[in-house]
């Protein structure tokens, strides 16, 4: 991971560069700072970059840090990553201690900075070395994804007054449909079984879906920053799927699924398909905005749960 000496070094180069891609008058050109006029705003992930952009509409240009299918926790940022972030004009990330790569630099860049989570009533980690942390994953709830909708539109129109309007307008009609999610979420798991309301995956990451939707939650390890799982994360996840008869488990796209597989193969339980969480899928595929992943996860969850189990 770059330390803090390197990126003070990168920014004081690209403080430089910029300077001399300004044109006369000390505008940046296209491709810099603004684009066709637009301001751009940065943000650390991209499920943040769909959520913002909904609200953002055409008058911002809105990117994110990492690609489709990144895993977010242990990402390392890269000297492009910093002149882009230096070069923004506002930069958006989840908060709640997700993004501790982002920090070494973030705080050395003058651009205004704003966390989508703020607000957010945050359910704490339970287990291992995290225990007592806040869960990062508050955008696993469309309800808390409606307050990120509010805090970008307050920023927009804070970088962006004349259009002040527009993202009010934008994050209300937003609201509307996680709402609109929502509501079928609930009403799609509400069919599992009360016997088989169990969530079993790789990350901890669906304490607020499950909160939502009433299931039950395990996880073998409770953040992505360590994948790999030991022996004793396996073996409590085992006897959880083997004393509750859980039907099926689950892994998150950016891990290894290997150590739920070895929960399968002990406990008989059906591998139930893969959830995405902390990245979107490239447009082509099947997660390529926010309200896709909510649907595809409730839909996975819903189908395998109500199956019967493996004998």
């Amino acid at each position: 991971m770059i330390g803090p000496r390197r990126v003070a070094a990168i920014l004081m180069v690209l403080a430089t560069t910029v300077v001399c891609a300004c044109a006369p008058g000390g505008n940046p050109q296209d491709g810099d700072s603004q684009d066709g006029g637009r301001p751009v705003v940065l943000t650390t992930f991209t499920v943040l970059a769909d959520i913002a952009a909904n609200v953002a509409g055409e008058h911002l240009k809105v990117e994110s840090i990492t690609k489709p299918g990144a895993e977010i926790h242990g990402y390392e940022p890269t000297p492009g990553d910093i002149k882009k972030a230096a070069r923004a004009d506002l930069i958006l990330d989840n908060g709640l201690n997700l993004e501790a790569w982002f920090a070494q630099f973030v705080d050395d860049i003058d651009v205004p900075h704003v966390v989508l989570s703020d607000g957010i009533e945050p359910i704490s980690i339970s287990a291992d070395a995290y225990a007592g942390s806040p869960n990062p994953h508050a955008w696993m709830s469309p309800l808390n994804v409606q307050i990120y909708a509010d805090n970008a539109a307050a920023a927009f129109a804070g970088l962006d007054p004349e259009h002040a309007a527009d993202y009010q307008a934008n994050a209300a009609r937003y609201r509307g449909e996680l709402q609109q999610v929502q509501d079928d979420l609930v009403d799609q798991l509400r069919a599992v079984p009360t016997s088989q309301r169990a969530l079993v995956t790789c990350e901890g990451a669906f304490s607020y879906l499950a909160r939502d939707t009433g299931l039950t939650e395990k996880y073998i390890w409770p953040v992505n920053a360590e994948q790999q799982a030991t022996p004793q994360q396996i073996a409590s996840t085992i006897d959880f799927v083997a004393e509750n008869t859980v039907p099926a488990v689950f892994c998150e796209s950016t891990v290894s699924d290997a150590p739920m597989q070895r929960v399968v193969e002990a406990t008989g339980a059906r591998y139930g398909g893969t959830l995405y969480v902390d990245s979107l899928s490239a447009a082509d595929g099947p997660v390529p905005t926010y309200l896709e992943l909510i649907r595809h996860d409730a839909d996975t969850i819903a189908a395998a749960l109500t199956a019967s189990r493996t004998p």
